[in-house]
């Protein structure tokens, strides 16, 4: 790695991150290039993020075009763009109304506030609690982090925003004996930074149903899940429920700040003007990236779930030593790691040419691009195959 830019880097930029010495320079499809030359596969996506892989020439496009021709007006004016992305998502998920944000933070703070909004509209004060589970992760402002049910990051910042309680994950005896302060359920049907953990589906079903029940708001947040990830346009989609909201950010824009949230036909106008803005949401050039994105995805789809399958069938047979297993769904993978430390195997599939992740405490995970080929996954198994059994 260059050390003029390392140096650059770590003399002006804060150091809130534990990155890795590389400096990524180019990227065609799901190869990327470092400063050096040196050639990687991508199985990390910029974390989910890069969806259709890197400089695809229909995503280029589309953002070139609309940079030519307009690139922001703010939300006091409508956009073309804007409207047809609204559109296309609620047709995709069954929902009713889009907002857009610019990270899956910020989605997720639109969560929160629609649910205080809606209780607070119907029933007046003192039902503003929201539950979220345990491992769960939601974002970094405050409410996000504090409806983040990990530990670990509930350090540093206190006071916390009041107002969020967390739940084992699968325990429906926790859910139900919730009091009557309570105005939403935020689940994550695959828990992503927990460590790629699918949630049962009898329990999403049943806390589904205490939801409707109570008139809890269901809310998921898609941010890491959504967009074609598990093999569907949103994961709640295989799980069989109808949710009240739905997040949504990481591989919408296909590598642009690009999030927001999806409501049913209840909430539809629960926010109204003034209650919710944001200056950067719906960028016209985040927009039509967006637009190409799903246009690129619809037919890529179908296969996302088979080539999810084709990784975790292929990883199981290796027998491979401190491989435990294999969860997750479509491309969203997590590799169960024992008696090594996953970010140390991190550093070294990086030294061999693969860019991966960690989730959680034991979990390499996998987020390649949906549109990545079998040639470039049996690459990428390849290179993961004989670091591992070197270690």
């Amino acid at each position: 790695m260059n050390q003029a830019l390392k140096s650059q880097y770590d003399s002006y930029v804060l150091p809130t991150y534990g990155r890795y010495p590389v400096a990524f320079t180019s990227g065609k499809g799901c190869r990327l290039w470092d400063d050096t030359g040196k050639a990687y596969i991508d199985f990390m996506s910029g974390i989910g993020v890069c969806s259709v892989g890197h400089s695809h020439p229909a995503w280029v496009k589309a953002i070139s075009e609309q940079a030519g021709k307009l690139a922001h007006v703010s939300n006091l004016y409508h956009t073309e763009p804007g409207g047809l992305l609204a559109q296309r998502l609620c047709e995709i998920s069954g929902m009713s109304g889009a907002f857009f944000s610019n990270s899956g933070a910020e989605s997720v703070e639109g969560l929160i506030k629609a649910a205080r909004k809606y209780s607070k509209d119907k029933y007046g004060t003192g039902r503003s609690a929201i539950i979220t589970l345990e491992d769960s992760f939601h974002g970094r402002t405050l409410a996000t982090l504090t409806a983040t049910g990990q530990e670990k990051f509930h350090q540093h910042f206190d006071p916390f925003v009041p107002g969020f309680r967390h739940v084992p994950a699968g325990d429906m005896a926790a859910l139900e004996s919730q009091g009557d302060d309570v105005s939403a359920l935020l689940i994550e049907v695959i828990q992503g930074e927990g460590g790629v953990k699918p949630l049962d589906k009898d329990y999403v079903k049943q806390a589904a149903e205490l939801c409707q029940k109570r008139d809890w708001l269901l809310m998921v947040d898609e941010v890491q899940t959504g967009i074609g990830r598990t093999g569907t346009w949103f994961a709640f989609q295989d799980y069989d429920i109808a949710p009240d909201v739905v997040s949504f950010a990481k591989g919408i824009a296909g590598g642009l700040p690009l999030g927001g949230f999806l409501v049913n036909k209840k909430l539809h106008n629960v926010l109204n003007p003034g209650d919710h803005a944001t200056t950067y949401g719906g960028n016209l050039i985040c927009a039509a990236a967006a637009l190409a994105v799903l246009d690129i995805l619809e037919p890529v789809l179908p296969q996302v779930a088979e080539k999810g399958a084709y990784i975790s069938n292929k990883i199981e047979a290796m027998k491979l030593p401190h491989v435990a297993g294999v969860r997750g769904k479509g491309l969203m993978l997590g590799i169960k790691i024992e008696g090594i430390a996953p970010a140390e195997i991190n550093i070294k599939l990086l030294e061999a040419g693969l860019a991966s992740l960690t989730a959680g405490t034991d979990v390499i995970r996998f987020l390649p691009p949906l549109i990545i080929s079998t040639d470039d996954i049996d690459a990428g198994l390849e290179i993961f195959e004989d670091v591992m059994r070197k270690l």
